[in-house]
């Protein structure tokens, strides 16, 4: 939990955003520049606290961190996070992911996971992941 409060809906998106862009070690320019913007921009985060960012973050740190760490951190994911957001975070995943041009095999796995942990049919993810990577496309 950040400073004794439960996890919101943004909180989750937030968390999983950052795990994809920890996932292969190498947390990049563009990968945050991508996650400040969808906080900054996107509807779903209008009404969320930015001073909340470094908590989530080093909750995420903290707890890939750990063995078990990646299972704890969905458990609490799929806690504060209402299934009608899950393509959502998908889509928000992938987005990071992609935000550098490579998709590296870590990233994969974690984007992999996810979909896993939130049962996402698969027609819709590779809609989804489609879409990020034309988003993501350069000249």
């Amino acid at each position: 939990m950040i400073e004794d409060a439960p996890l919101t809906s943004q909180d989750a998106l937030v968390c999983l955003m950052i795990a994809v862009s920890a996932a292969d070690e190498d947390i990049r320019t563009a990968e945050l520049v991508k996650i400040t913007n969808i906080i900054n921009h996107l509807p779903v985060f209008a009404e969320y606290d930015a001073a909340r960012l470094p908590l989530a973050s080093q909750m995420v740190f903290d707890l890939l961190e750990q063995e078990d760490g990646l299972e704890a951190l969905f458990g609490l994911i799929r806690d504060a996070l209402p299934e009608k957001l899950f393509e959502t975070a998908y889509a928000l995943s992938c987005d990071v992911a992609a935000a550098d041009g490579t998709l590296r095999g870590a990233e994969a796995r974690m984007l992999e996971e996810i979909r896993d942990e939130l049962e996402l049919d698969r027609l819709h993810a590779a809609a989804i992941e489609r879409g990020a990577r034309a988003r993501h496309m350069t000249a």
